[in-house]
């Protein structure tokens, strides 16, 4: 027996040396912490190499009798409840006793998350401040929580939490916004996450609220801002763009001699010169004026110009060429006569021209004697 002793007391010694010499605690946990969602079921062994006289564990819930002769013991529940649980392993060796506390997170995600618009309900004003509110109920730690703002799948705003607080609680938290006419139809919306690091699930549990779809009001804007001048062609088609934003949809007006509601009016047959229009868009929150100056330029009509001077060219043409002929006509085709001498010489009498340079000799001719 006593042999047996003296065995048990040197392998100890081995033992506690070894362990002396690697470690500062005899005992090790595997895993050395958990993050549990509450309700659902955890397992944790507790190993040693030293000799000991016994190891268990001590826990609120599922404790584990000291036990010899082991190497490890397992700390083991189907479901955990208690959000104030502290498990820790215990042995008994031959310098004393030793005891390690689990690092237990035991998380619950909410079972809401809400948002809403504090003090108000129906449209949003353009420019005016309103408060919105998200409410997150029944989430567990909350220190481990943050709330994340989204305006569509832009995250504008988040709210982190330091409240060592280890059971379910409610937390709100808000969100100031001034829409403008671009907000007009966004969703807005809210996200619970609870980031438990690297030993927690991955990605982190989160829920999210439904989506709060805001309807923004505002006056008449014009897509095209300020006055327009137009200048077209006589004949030409204008179109006056009277289009605007606004909600609720404007109405719209058209200046003397249009006298027109429609958002487009086009216009034809306009006469040469400046005309000037102007429109009006209106709803119940304001409304917008705006002019347009539409000048008609004249088209010259040079067909007329044109023939004129085809015609007064073919008269002048055809009076040169008249002219040409007459004088053509006049030296190739009749006699040419030398009228410098006086008719009462004989010997000039007798001769003729024949339209060349030498001259014909003439014949007096004498008359016959007639007798009765």
């Amino acid at each position: 027996m006593c042999g047996g002793a003296l065995n048990g007391l040197l392998l100890g010694l081995l033992f506690f040396g070894v362990r002396a010499g690697s470690e500062d605690h005899p005992l090790q946990l595997d895993p050395a912490s958990v993050v549990v969602r509450h309700r659902d079921p955890v397992l944790v062994n507790c190993t040693t190499s030293r000799y000991h006289e016994g190891i268990g564990w001590e826990a609120s819930e599922g404790s584990v009798n000291t036990i010899e002769g082991v190497q490890f013991v397992t700390w083991r529940l189907d479901y955990i409840t208690d959000w104030e649980i502290g498990p820790r392993c215990y042995g008994s060796f031959l310098n004393g006793t030793d005891q390690i506390l689990l690092r237990i997170t035991l998380y619950k995600p909410p079972d809401s998350v809400s948002i809403s618009v504090v003090n108000h309900t129906g449209p949003m004003k353009e420019g005016k401040q309103y408060q919105l509110q998200c409410e997150v109920q029944n989430i567990a730690p909350v220190q481990y929580l943050t709330v994340k703002w989204y305006k569509g799948e832009t995250l504008e705003n988040q709210t982190s939490y330091d409240d060592l607080t280890k059971t379910p609680v409610n937390v709100s938290t808000t969100l100031l916004i001034t829409p403008t006419s671009a907000d007009d139809g966004a969703q807005y919306s809210c996200v619970a996450e609870l980031e438990l690091g690297p030993e927690g699930p991955q990605p982190s549990p989160e829920v999210k609220s439904d989506p709060l779809s805001i309807t923004v009001v505002y006056p008449p804007s014009f897509h095209s801002p300020g006055n327009e001048a137009l200048k077209k062609t006589e004949g030409e088609e204008v179109i006056l763009n009277c289009s605007t934003m606004g909600n609720p949809s404007p109405g719209y007006s058209w200046s003397s001699p249009l006298d027109q509601t429609d958002m487009t009016v086009t216009l034809t047959s306009l006469v040469p010169g400046t005309h000037i229009y102007s429109c009006n868009a209106s709803n119940a929150h304001g409304s917008e004026s705006k002019e347009f100056t539409v000048e008609i330029i004249a088209i010259v009509d040079y067909l007329p110009l044109i023939a004129g001077i085809v015609a007064i060219s073919v008269v002048i043409i055809s009076i040169t060429f008249f002219f040409i002929y007459c004088v053509y006509y006049k030296n190739t085709k009749m006699g040419r006569y030398d009228l410098k001498l006086g008719m009462s010489r004989t010997q000039n009498a007798h001769v003729a021209q024949n339209g060349r340079d030498s001259s014909l000799p003439m014949k007096k001719l004498t008359q016959p004697s007639l007798r009765v």
